[in-house]
């Protein structure tokens, strides 16, 4: 498996995920996969604020706190 995305620690993706709440896909695919074709990924470097709740692929998805 190749090595995490740096930002995937303080990563909400991870905190929803391991709490259920995240499809495990998606952990795969980009925060331990390809994860400079996240949006959240390209996002932080650039140092853009963005929502908890958008998704790797830049889709919004509806999670309830």
């Amino acid at each position: 498996m190749k090595k995490a995305c740096k930002w995937y620690s303080v990563c909400p993706m991870r905190r929803f995920f391991e709490r259920g709440r995240l499809e495990r896909k998606w952990i795969i695919e980009y925060c331990r996969g390809d994860y400079k074709r996240c949006v959240r990924y390209r996002l932080e470097e650039a140092g853009t604020p963005h929502p908890d709740n958008l998704l790797p692929n830049g889709e919004m998805i509806e999670l309830s706190k």
